[in-house]
Protein backbone atom coordinates (compact mmCIF):
# COMPACT_ATOMS: atom_id res chain seq x y z
CA UNK A 1 0.00 0.00 0.00
CA UNK A 2 1.23 3.38 -0.81
CA UNK A 3 2.11 5.85 2.17
CA UNK A 4 4.05 8.97 3.10
CA UNK A 5 7.02 9.78 4.91
CA UNK A 6 7.62 12.78 6.60
CA UNK A 7 11.57 14.12 7.74
CA UNK A 8 11.21 15.42 11.47
CA UNK A 9 14.92 16.27 11.51
CA UNK A 10 18.18 16.67 10.12
CA UNK A 11 21.39 16.32 11.52
CA UNK A 12 25.17 15.01 11.21
CA UNK A 13 26.62 12.90 13.63
CA UNK A 14 30.61 12.87 14.07
CA UNK A 15 32.76 11.02 16.13
CA UNK A 16 33.12 11.61 19.66
CA UNK A 17 36.72 12.32 19.22
CA UNK A 18 38.87 14.87 17.58
CA UNK A 19 40.40 13.03 14.57
CA UNK A 20 43.90 14.56 13.23
CA UNK A 21 42.99 14.94 9.67
CA UNK A 22 44.59 12.69 7.31
CA UNK A 23 44.18 11.08 3.83
CA UNK A 24 43.53 6.48 3.94
CA UNK A 25 44.57 5.40 0.18
CA UNK A 26 42.11 2.89 -1.39
CA UNK A 27 43.44 -0.66 -1.69
CA UNK A 28 43.45 -2.08 -5.59
CA UNK A 29 40.84 -3.99 -4.69
CA UNK A 30 38.68 -1.12 -3.55
CA UNK A 31 39.54 0.75 -6.54
CA UNK A 32 38.23 -1.88 -8.89
CA UNK A 33 34.19 -0.65 -7.58
CA UNK A 34 32.56 1.81 -9.29
CA UNK A 35 30.82 4.59 -6.83
CA UNK A 36 27.83 2.77 -5.82
CA UNK A 37 25.71 2.93 -2.69
CA UNK A 38 24.86 -0.28 -1.03
CA UNK A 39 21.47 -0.10 1.65
CA UNK A 40 20.33 -1.62 4.27
CA UNK A 41 17.48 -1.85 6.29
CA UNK A 42 16.63 -3.20 9.65
CA UNK A 43 12.55 -3.57 11.17
CA UNK A 44 12.16 -3.56 14.62
CA UNK A 45 8.55 -3.61 16.35
CA UNK A 46 7.14 -1.30 18.92
CA UNK A 47 9.43 -1.87 22.46
CA UNK A 48 7.65 -2.15 25.37
CA UNK A 49 9.33 0.46 27.94
CA UNK A 50 10.90 3.05 25.52
CA UNK A 51 9.68 6.12 23.41
CA UNK A 52 11.46 6.48 19.69
CA UNK A 53 13.09 9.37 20.87
CA UNK A 54 14.88 8.06 23.44
CA UNK A 55 15.94 5.14 20.64
CA UNK A 56 17.12 8.26 18.32
CA UNK A 57 18.88 9.47 21.01
CA UNK A 58 20.71 6.21 21.87
CA UNK A 59 21.38 5.38 18.40
CA UNK A 60 23.31 8.82 17.74
CA UNK A 61 24.85 8.38 20.96
CA UNK A 62 26.15 5.06 20.24
CA UNK A 63 27.13 6.02 16.59
CA UNK A 64 29.48 8.81 17.59
CA UNK A 65 31.42 5.71 19.98
CA UNK A 66 31.59 3.76 16.97
CA UNK A 67 32.75 6.02 14.68
CA UNK A 68 35.80 6.26 16.79
CA UNK A 69 37.65 3.18 15.67
CA UNK A 70 35.29 3.52 12.51
CA UNK A 71 36.36 6.52 11.66
CA UNK A 72 36.43 5.91 7.86
CA UNK A 73 32.60 5.80 7.93
CA UNK A 74 33.23 9.75 9.10
CA UNK A 75 35.09 11.13 6.48
CA UNK A 76 34.08 11.51 2.67
CA UNK A 77 35.64 10.02 -0.60
CA UNK A 78 37.73 12.79 -2.92
CA UNK A 79 39.97 12.42 -6.15
CA UNK A 80 43.71 12.86 -5.36
CA UNK A 81 46.20 14.33 -7.62
CA UNK A 82 46.46 11.89 -10.26
CA UNK A 83 42.35 11.55 -10.39
CA UNK A 84 42.19 8.21 -8.52
CA UNK A 85 39.44 7.85 -5.24
CA UNK A 86 41.19 8.72 -2.02
CA UNK A 87 39.31 8.35 1.58
CA UNK A 88 39.78 11.81 3.37
CA UNK A 89 39.39 11.32 7.06
CA UNK A 90 38.55 13.80 8.49
CA UNK A 91 35.15 13.42 10.67
CA UNK A 92 32.95 15.38 9.11
CA UNK A 93 30.20 13.14 10.12
CA UNK A 94 27.26 11.22 9.36
CA UNK A 95 24.52 12.51 7.89
CA UNK A 96 21.67 11.33 10.49
CA UNK A 97 17.61 11.52 9.12
CA UNK A 98 14.84 10.85 11.52
CA UNK A 99 11.54 10.75 9.85
CA UNK A 100 7.71 9.90 10.08
CA UNK A 101 5.92 7.14 8.56
CA UNK A 102 2.50 6.46 7.83
CA UNK A 103 2.44 3.11 7.76
CA UNK A 104 2.34 0.21 10.45
CA UNK A 105 4.88 -2.45 10.34
CA UNK A 106 2.37 -5.37 9.26
CA UNK A 107 1.71 -3.02 6.40
CA UNK A 108 4.46 -2.88 4.74
CA UNK A 109 4.97 -4.57 1.57
CA UNK A 110 8.72 -6.81 2.16
CA UNK A 111 7.93 -8.40 -1.23
CA UNK A 112 8.37 -5.13 -3.68
CA UNK A 113 11.07 -2.99 -2.01
CA UNK A 114 10.89 -1.02 -4.75
CA UNK A 115 7.29 0.37 -3.65
CA UNK A 116 8.22 0.15 0.30
CA UNK A 117 11.76 0.86 0.80
CA UNK A 118 13.41 2.59 -1.93
CA UNK A 119 13.36 6.63 -1.71
CA UNK A 120 11.11 6.54 1.59
CA UNK A 121 12.82 3.98 4.45
CA UNK A 122 16.56 4.01 3.22
CA UNK A 123 18.59 7.36 2.41
CA UNK A 124 20.09 8.72 -0.27
CA UNK A 125 23.33 9.44 0.55
CA UNK A 126 24.11 12.93 -0.30
CA UNK A 127 27.72 13.55 1.29
CA UNK A 128 30.67 11.62 2.85
CA UNK A 129 30.52 7.75 3.19
CA UNK A 130 27.71 6.59 5.37
CA UNK A 131 24.32 7.93 5.99
CA UNK A 132 21.42 6.94 8.27
CA UNK A 133 17.62 7.35 8.48
CA UNK A 134 15.64 5.94 11.28
CA UNK A 135 11.75 6.31 10.34
CA UNK A 136 9.01 5.86 13.39
CA UNK A 137 6.24 3.94 12.20
CA UNK A 138 2.81 4.59 12.89
CA UNK A 139 2.16 1.28 15.49
CA UNK A 140 5.03 2.38 16.96
CA UNK A 141 7.58 0.08 15.58
CA UNK A 142 10.89 1.68 14.20
CA UNK A 143 13.00 1.37 10.43
CA UNK A 144 16.50 1.57 10.70
CA UNK A 145 18.36 1.90 7.35
CA UNK A 146 21.60 3.70 6.03
CA UNK A 147 23.66 3.78 3.00
CA UNK A 148 27.23 3.19 1.99
CA UNK A 149 30.04 4.08 -0.15
CA UNK A 150 30.75 0.81 -1.89
CA UNK A 151 34.31 1.88 -2.52
CA UNK A 152 35.28 2.07 0.62
CA UNK A 153 33.37 -1.35 2.60
CA UNK A 154 32.09 -4.62 1.28
CA UNK A 155 29.59 -6.26 3.38
CA UNK A 156 31.37 -8.18 5.66
CA UNK A 157 32.52 -4.34 6.90
CA UNK A 158 29.34 -2.84 6.82
CA UNK A 159 28.58 -6.02 9.43
CA UNK A 160 31.44 -5.22 11.73
CA UNK A 161 30.37 -1.53 11.75
CA UNK A 162 26.57 -2.75 12.49
CA UNK A 163 27.35 -5.07 14.65
CA UNK A 164 30.05 -2.54 16.63
CA UNK A 165 27.59 0.05 16.69
CA UNK A 166 24.63 -1.99 18.61
CA UNK A 167 27.52 -3.34 20.93
CA UNK A 168 28.24 -0.06 22.28
CA UNK A 169 24.53 1.12 22.43
CA UNK A 170 23.98 -1.66 25.05
CA UNK A 171 26.87 -0.49 26.61
CA UNK A 172 29.01 -3.30 26.25
CA UNK A 173 32.86 -3.03 25.17
CA UNK A 174 34.11 -4.27 21.78
CA UNK A 175 35.73 -6.90 20.75
CA UNK A 176 36.43 -6.58 17.12
CA UNK A 177 38.19 -3.83 16.05
CA UNK A 178 38.80 -2.96 12.69
CA UNK A 179 42.29 -3.07 10.79
CA UNK A 180 42.75 -0.55 8.08
CA UNK A 181 46.32 -1.87 7.38
CA UNK A 182 46.66 -1.34 3.35
CA UNK A 183 49.59 -2.98 3.25
CA UNK A 184 47.78 -6.47 3.76
CA UNK A 185 46.67 -5.92 0.02
CA UNK A 186 49.81 -4.52 -1.74
CA UNK A 187 51.07 -5.68 -4.94
CA UNK A 188 53.97 -8.23 -5.56
CA UNK A 189 57.19 -6.91 -6.94
CA UNK A 190 57.66 -7.88 -9.67
CA UNK A 191 53.48 -8.63 -10.66
CA UNK A 192 52.46 -11.95 -11.55
CA UNK A 193 50.07 -11.46 -14.84
CA UNK A 194 47.65 -13.93 -16.35
CA UNK A 195 45.24 -13.89 -19.06
CA UNK A 196 42.18 -14.45 -17.66
CA UNK A 197 42.15 -11.30 -16.13
CA UNK A 198 41.32 -9.15 -18.74
CA UNK A 199 38.59 -11.50 -19.74
CA UNK A 200 36.67 -11.17 -16.03
CA UNK A 201 37.97 -7.25 -15.52
CA UNK A 202 38.07 -4.28 -18.30
CA UNK A 203 39.64 -0.78 -17.70
CA UNK A 204 36.90 1.90 -17.85
CA UNK A 205 38.46 3.45 -20.71
CA UNK A 206 37.16 0.43 -22.85
CA UNK A 207 33.36 0.66 -21.82
CA UNK A 208 31.33 1.65 -24.29
CA UNK A 209 29.70 4.77 -24.42
CA UNK A 210 26.03 4.85 -22.12
CA UNK A 211 23.04 4.43 -25.05
CA UNK A 212 21.89 7.72 -26.06
CA UNK A 213 17.86 7.20 -25.51
CA UNK A 214 16.86 6.61 -22.02
CA UNK A 215 15.74 3.57 -20.73
CA UNK A 216 11.93 2.62 -20.56
CA UNK A 217 10.06 1.25 -17.75
CA UNK A 218 10.64 -2.44 -19.29
CA UNK A 219 14.58 -1.97 -19.65
CA UNK A 220 14.37 -0.80 -16.02
CA UNK A 221 15.81 -3.77 -13.26
CA UNK A 222 12.97 -4.70 -10.51
CA UNK A 223 13.66 -5.43 -6.93
CA UNK A 224 11.97 -8.08 -5.10
CA UNK A 225 12.26 -10.02 -2.10
CA UNK A 226 11.32 -13.54 -1.24
CA UNK A 227 11.41 -17.01 1.08
CA UNK A 228 12.50 -20.30 0.13
CA UNK A 229 12.25 -23.45 2.42
CA UNK A 230 14.82 -25.25 3.64
CA UNK A 231 13.30 -28.48 2.46
CA UNK A 232 13.07 -27.04 -1.05
CA UNK A 233 17.01 -26.05 -0.99
CA UNK A 234 17.60 -29.53 0.43
CA UNK A 235 15.40 -31.23 -2.49
CA UNK A 236 17.49 -28.92 -5.26
CA UNK A 237 21.22 -29.57 -3.91
CA UNK A 238 20.36 -33.44 -4.07
CA UNK A 239 19.16 -33.01 -7.46
CA UNK A 240 22.01 -31.05 -8.66
CA UNK A 241 24.34 -33.72 -7.10
CA UNK A 242 23.23 -36.66 -8.37
CA UNK A 243 25.16 -36.72 -11.32
CA UNK A 244 25.10 -40.39 -13.52
CA UNK A 245 23.94 -42.17 -10.39
CA UNK A 246 26.95 -40.80 -8.45
CA UNK A 247 27.50 -38.81 -5.66
CA UNK A 248 29.24 -35.29 -6.30
CA UNK A 249 27.42 -32.88 -3.76
CA UNK A 250 27.79 -29.17 -4.10
CA UNK A 251 26.69 -26.06 -2.09
CA UNK A 252 23.26 -24.92 -1.83
CA UNK A 253 24.97 -21.43 -3.32
CA UNK A 254 26.28 -23.65 -6.48
CA UNK A 255 22.74 -25.51 -6.71
CA UNK A 256 21.12 -22.14 -6.22
CA UNK A 257 23.19 -20.27 -8.39
CA UNK A 258 22.80 -22.96 -10.97
CA UNK A 259 18.77 -23.10 -10.69
CA UNK A 260 18.39 -19.35 -11.53
CA UNK A 261 20.94 -19.16 -14.21
CA UNK A 262 18.84 -21.36 -16.07
CA UNK A 263 15.57 -19.91 -15.44
CA UNK A 264 17.14 -16.51 -16.45
CA UNK A 265 17.73 -17.96 -19.55
CA UNK A 266 14.50 -19.78 -20.34
CA UNK A 267 13.10 -16.38 -19.84
CA UNK A 268 14.74 -14.89 -22.60
CA UNK A 269 13.18 -13.97 -25.58
CA UNK A 270 12.70 -16.34 -28.27
CA UNK A 271 15.64 -14.56 -30.57
CA UNK A 272 18.19 -14.02 -27.86
CA UNK A 273 18.53 -18.13 -27.60
CA UNK A 274 22.03 -17.72 -29.27
CA UNK A 275 23.53 -15.05 -27.25
CA UNK A 276 25.61 -15.95 -24.01
CA UNK A 277 24.38 -15.70 -20.98
CA UNK A 278 26.63 -14.81 -17.90
CA UNK A 279 26.54 -15.53 -14.29
CA UNK A 280 28.39 -13.66 -12.07
CA UNK A 281 29.59 -14.78 -8.43
CA UNK A 282 31.12 -12.91 -5.59
CA UNK A 283 34.06 -14.25 -3.43
CA UNK A 284 35.56 -13.34 -0.34
CA UNK A 285 38.77 -13.33 -0.22
CA UNK A 286 39.30 -12.80 3.54
CA UNK A 287 39.96 -16.34 4.31
CA UNK A 288 42.55 -17.25 1.83
CA UNK A 289 44.65 -14.20 1.97
CA UNK A 290 45.22 -15.13 5.80
CA UNK A 291 48.18 -16.07 7.09
CA UNK A 292 50.02 -16.20 10.58
CA UNK A 293 51.61 -13.03 9.97
CA UNK A 294 48.84 -11.52 7.96
CA UNK A 295 45.35 -11.63 10.03
CA UNK A 296 42.30 -10.26 7.34
CA UNK A 297 39.49 -11.11 10.13
CA UNK A 298 39.20 -7.51 11.04
CA UNK A 299 40.25 -5.56 7.88
CA UNK A 300 37.73 -2.89 6.79
CA UNK A 301 37.51 -2.13 3.04
CA UNK A 302 36.49 -4.46 0.62
CA UNK A 303 38.20 -7.86 -0.23
CA UNK A 304 36.18 -9.20 -3.03
CA UNK A 305 36.52 -10.61 -6.66
CA UNK A 306 33.44 -11.06 -9.04
CA UNK A 307 34.14 -13.89 -10.93
CA UNK A 308 32.08 -14.49 -14.07
CA UNK A 309 31.33 -17.22 -17.01
CA UNK A 310 29.15 -17.35 -19.87
CA UNK A 311 27.21 -19.81 -21.79
CA UNK A 312 24.80 -20.11 -24.74
CA UNK A 313 20.96 -19.18 -23.50
CA UNK A 314 19.94 -21.82 -25.35
CA UNK A 315 22.28 -24.85 -24.22
CA UNK A 316 21.38 -23.76 -20.01
CA UNK A 317 17.81 -24.22 -20.73
CA UNK A 318 18.49 -27.84 -22.25
CA UNK A 319 21.27 -28.74 -19.87
CA UNK A 320 20.33 -30.83 -16.73
CA UNK A 321 20.91 -28.75 -13.00
CA UNK A 322 23.57 -31.32 -12.02
CA UNK A 323 25.91 -30.10 -15.63
CA UNK A 324 25.00 -26.57 -14.95
CA UNK A 325 25.88 -26.63 -11.26
CA UNK A 326 29.62 -28.25 -12.06
CA UNK A 327 29.91 -25.30 -14.22
CA UNK A 328 29.21 -23.07 -11.38
CA UNK A 329 31.75 -25.13 -8.99
CA UNK A 330 34.35 -24.63 -11.71
CA UNK A 331 34.20 -20.81 -12.15
CA UNK A 332 34.28 -20.59 -8.10
CA UNK A 333 37.19 -22.88 -7.92
CA UNK A 334 39.41 -21.20 -9.55
CA UNK A 335 38.57 -17.93 -7.42
CA UNK A 336 38.74 -19.65 -4.12
CA UNK A 337 43.02 -19.41 -4.05
CA UNK A 338 45.35 -16.84 -2.35
CA UNK A 339 46.78 -16.91 -6.11
CA UNK A 340 43.71 -15.57 -7.76
CA UNK A 341 43.36 -12.91 -5.25
CA UNK A 342 47.35 -11.63 -5.36
CA UNK A 343 46.64 -12.28 -9.09
CA UNK A 344 44.22 -9.33 -9.32
CA UNK A 345 45.73 -7.16 -6.85
CA UNK A 346 49.00 -7.39 -9.15
CA UNK A 347 46.50 -6.40 -12.02
CA UNK A 348 44.79 -3.50 -10.55
CA UNK A 349 48.35 -2.48 -10.19
CA UNK A 350 49.46 -2.70 -13.77
CA UNK A 351 46.45 -0.34 -14.94
CA UNK A 352 46.77 2.37 -12.53
CA UNK A 353 46.09 5.54 -12.64
CA UNK A 354 43.55 4.05 -14.86
CA UNK A 355 40.40 2.37 -13.10
CA UNK A 356 39.05 -0.98 -13.81
CA UNK A 357 36.04 -2.71 -12.98
CA UNK A 358 34.50 -6.02 -13.03
CA UNK A 359 33.25 -7.05 -16.29
CA UNK A 360 30.05 -8.44 -16.03
CA UNK A 361 28.82 -5.22 -14.87
CA UNK A 362 29.71 -3.34 -17.52
CA UNK A 363 26.80 -5.99 -20.04
CA UNK A 364 23.54 -4.49 -21.30
CA UNK A 365 20.78 -6.30 -22.04
CA UNK A 366 21.42 -6.51 -25.93
CA UNK A 367 24.42 -8.75 -25.06
CA UNK A 368 22.18 -11.34 -23.27
CA UNK A 369 21.22 -12.10 -20.11
CA UNK A 370 23.67 -11.12 -17.03
CA UNK A 371 23.22 -11.19 -13.08
CA UNK A 372 25.32 -11.31 -10.11
CA UNK A 373 25.03 -14.01 -6.91
CA UNK A 374 26.23 -12.25 -3.68
CA UNK A 375 26.01 -14.72 -0.76
CA UNK A 376 24.45 -13.00 2.53
CA UNK A 377 24.98 -15.94 4.46
CA UNK A 378 26.78 -14.51 6.86
CA UNK A 379 24.48 -11.67 7.31
CA UNK A 380 23.93 -11.64 10.87
CA UNK A 381 20.43 -9.84 11.70
CA UNK A 382 20.18 -10.37 15.14
CA UNK A 383 23.63 -8.81 15.87
CA UNK A 384 21.86 -5.47 15.11
CA UNK A 385 20.45 -5.10 18.30
CA UNK A 386 20.94 -2.17 20.18
CA UNK A 387 18.81 -2.50 23.55
CA UNK A 388 15.15 -3.08 22.49
CA UNK A 389 14.99 -5.90 21.06
CA UNK A 390 16.57 -7.77 17.83
CA UNK A 391 15.00 -7.07 14.17
CA UNK A 392 12.06 -8.50 13.06
CA UNK A 393 13.61 -8.35 9.75
CA UNK A 394 16.65 -7.17 7.75
CA UNK A 395 17.94 -7.01 4.38
CA UNK A 396 20.03 -5.76 1.85
CA UNK A 397 18.74 -3.38 -0.90
CA UNK A 398 20.97 -2.72 -3.79
CA UNK A 399 19.34 -1.50 -7.02
CA UNK A 400 23.19 -1.24 -8.10
CA UNK A 401 21.88 0.58 -11.70
CA UNK A 402 23.26 -0.70 -15.46
CA UNK A 403 21.87 -3.47 -16.95
CA UNK A 404 23.28 -6.44 -15.00
CA UNK A 405 21.11 -8.30 -12.10
CA UNK A 406 22.08 -8.85 -8.50
CA UNK A 407 20.39 -11.77 -6.58
CA UNK A 408 21.82 -11.98 -2.56
CA UNK A 409 20.38 -14.98 -0.61
CA UNK A 410 20.58 -14.60 3.02
CA UNK A 411 19.64 -16.59 5.88
CA UNK A 412 15.87 -16.03 6.86
CA UNK A 413 15.35 -14.88 10.57
CA UNK A 414 13.67 -17.80 11.80
CA UNK A 415 17.16 -19.63 11.80
CA UNK A 416 15.65 -22.63 10.76
CA UNK A 417 17.58 -23.10 7.40
CA UNK A 418 15.01 -21.30 5.00
CA UNK A 419 16.47 -18.42 3.00
CA UNK A 420 15.43 -14.88 2.40
CA UNK A 421 16.50 -13.65 -0.96
CA UNK A 422 16.65 -10.22 -2.49
CA UNK A 423 16.57 -10.51 -6.09
CA UNK A 424 17.19 -7.31 -8.89
CA UNK A 425 16.39 -8.31 -12.18
CA UNK A 426 14.32 -7.55 -15.02
CA UNK A 427 10.36 -7.80 -14.59
CA UNK A 428 10.02 -10.65 -17.59
CA UNK A 429 12.71 -12.26 -15.73
CA UNK A 430 10.90 -12.16 -12.18
CA UNK A 431 7.36 -13.16 -13.70
CA UNK A 432 8.80 -16.21 -15.87
CA UNK A 433 11.03 -17.56 -12.36
CA UNK A 434 7.55 -16.71 -10.33
CA UNK A 435 5.58 -18.65 -13.12
CA UNK A 436 7.71 -21.77 -13.34
CA UNK A 437 9.39 -21.96 -9.69
CA UNK A 438 6.61 -20.84 -7.76
CA UNK A 439 6.76 -23.66 -5.28
CA UNK A 440 11.07 -22.20 -4.37
CA UNK A 441 10.58 -18.57 -4.54
CA UNK A 442 7.56 -17.10 -2.76
CA UNK A 443 6.57 -13.67 -1.82
CA UNK A 444 7.80 -12.30 1.46
CA UNK A 445 5.40 -11.26 3.71
CA UNK A 446 4.84 -10.22 7.05
CA UNK A 447 2.75 -13.23 8.15
CA UNK A 448 5.92 -15.63 6.93
CA UNK A 449 8.28 -12.96 9.21
CA UNK A 450 5.57 -13.12 11.91
CA UNK A 451 5.49 -16.85 12.11
CA UNK A 452 9.56 -17.44 11.94
CA UNK A 453 9.75 -14.97 15.45
CA UNK A 454 7.46 -17.78 17.33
Amino acid sequence: MPFKVSVRKEDVVAGLLPLQEHWLPMSNLDLLLPPLDVSLFFCYKKPEATSFDAMVGGLKKAMAEALVPFYPFAGEVVQNSIGEPELRCNNRGVDFVEAFAEVELQELDFYDPDQSVEGKLVPKKKNGVLAVQVTELKCGGLVMACSFDHRVADAYSANMFLASWATTAQSKPLTHLPSFRRSLLNPRRPGHLHPSYDHQYVAVTALPPPPKTPPTNEDLLTSRIYYVKAEQLDHLQAVASCVNGSLIKRTKLETFTAFLWKMVAKSSPQNDSEKFSKIGVVVDGRRLLTKEDKDMSSYFGNVLSIVFKEKKVNDLVEEPLDRVAREVHEVLEDAVTEEHFLGLIDWVEALRPVLGMTRIYSYRREDGPAFVVSSGQRFRVSEVDFGWGKPFFGSYHFPWGGECGYVMPMPSPSGNGDWVVYMHLFKFQLELIEKEAAHLFKPLTFDYLNQSEM
